[in-house]
């Protein structure tokens, strides 16, 4: 392989982007940052007046598909319709779309538990599967997940939210292990304590909690949306070419702090 780059590395120009949960938070973030770097983008969600607001934000060669990735079963209809949308064939999937659950373990019901693991993985899994088939024909495509520091980190009262994001991390290895030698790159970022939506839930009510995490992160300050779209940008372009099957932690330090 030659040493130089056809295109420019971090360019996105002629990808197509498909991100869950992308209305709003960190998958807004995402597909701002992919927009800017020259992809087409599709935002996924259920509220259709957020997905307009979002992509009147993201301008030209954007659009959006209403959908709950929880029904599994239209994971090719989602992949379809967002083809049909931008004229051309997914080759990024983020897997972005999410729950949270705050509450002890012992009073997480079995029900709660499922729900939380169908958002995070079943559905995440159901869509890759739908990419997949056309990436690896066309010896192309990204497909990047969202992990978290509960990936790393004993966090209390997230328990099924834990699981979910450690099992996040086995679906990147695995996917990674099938998918890679057919020009599929599967990786994940791992973000730290974000500015969003779930941040403000995670947190509200509990100063204390929000004073230790400060107190751990060794950049001491919350994150950005945009810290995230700048890493899913560096995974998904050309100046990560030889990056596969990684969690790629942006969390200003806090999984390492003490």
């Amino acid at each position: 392989m030659s040493e130089e780059m056809d295109t420019p590395c971090f360019s996105l120009e002629g990808e197509v982007a498909v991100i869950t949960g992308g209305g709003t938070g960190l998958g807004l973030g995402m597909a701002r940052a992919m927009a800017a770097a020259g992809a087409k983008v599709v935002v996924v969600g259920r509220r259709e007046e957020t997905l307009r607001e979002a992509v009147a934000r993201l301008g030209p060669g954007a659009a959006f598909v209403v959908h709950d990735v929880t029904q599994t079963d239209e994971a090719p209809a989602l992949i379809e319709r967002a083809e049909r949308a931008v004229g051309a064939p997914v080759s990024i999937l983020v897997n972005n779309a999410s729950t949270h659950l705050k509450k002890p373990a012992v009073e997480t019901t079995p029900e709660e538990l499922e729900a939380v693991l169908q958002t995070h993985n079943v559905a995440a899994h159901a869509l890759s599967r739908a990419v997949l088939p056309g990436m690896m024909a066309r010896g192309h495509g990204n497909i990047l997940f969202v992990a978290s520091m509960a990936s790393y980190l004993a966090i209390p009262l997230i328990v099924a939210y834990t699981a979910a994001k450690c099992a996040t991390v086995g679906l990147v290895r695995a996917l990674a292990a099938e998918c890679s030698s057919r020009g599929v790159r599967v990786n994940a970022i791992a973000p730290g304590w974000i500015e969003s939506p779930m941040l403000q839930k995670a947190l509200s009510g509990d100063p204390a909690r929000r004073e230790k995490i400060l107190s751990r992160i060794l950049m001491g300050s919350f994150g950005s949306p945009a810290d995230i779209g700048a890493a899913a940008v560096f995974l998904c372009s050309p100046a990560a070419r030889y990056i596969t099957g990684t969690v790629l932690p942006v969390d200003g330090g806090a999984h390492v702090g003490f």
